[in-house]
């Protein structure tokens, strides 16, 4: 749903100021409803103004501004560290999962690499998508 134009709600709330229509025929001439318009007037006896709110809702997020960049240089000075870390060094108090999501949101992948030797067991699975051993044509 998207908000009004403040052209919009200034052409309704002079419209109601003039008096000469009822809100239904304002309503109807605008395309708006009836209990719009008595918001709106509402909003401008008890605000001052109409203009529309901030539709920004729920909770603020935990990086952001001086948080942000100093998570991204953590990251870059150092990329093997982990979320705990990550969390600590940048001083915010959050969760593990929301410096998760933060460095997802901002396009760091998490980084896969063997810290041991490898297996000397072969591959069980095949690139021909079946399971087991390789099949033998006879």
């Amino acid at each position: 749903m998207t908000t009004y134009s403040m052209d919009l709600r200034d052409r309704v709330v002079s419209a109601c100021d003039d008096g000469v229509l009822t809100r239904e025929e304002i309503a109807e001439a605008f395309g708006v409803s009836t209990s719009w318009i008595r918001r709106l007037l509402q909003r401008r006896r008890e605000r001052g103004n109409y203009a529309p709110l901030d539709g920004r809702r729920g909770r603020k997020p935990a990086y952001s501004g001086a948080a942000l960049d100093r998570l991204k240089g953590l990251v870059a000075a150092q990329s093997d560290t982990t979320l705990a870390e990550l969390r600590d060094r940048s001083g915010v108090s959050c969760s593990v999962v929301t410096v998760f999501n933060t460095l997802k949101r901002l396009g760091y992948r998490r980084k896969k690499r063997r810290s041991g030797r490898r297996n000397r067991i072969g591959r069980t699975l095949h690139s021909s998508g079946g399971h087991g051993a390789p099949k033998h044509v006879a």
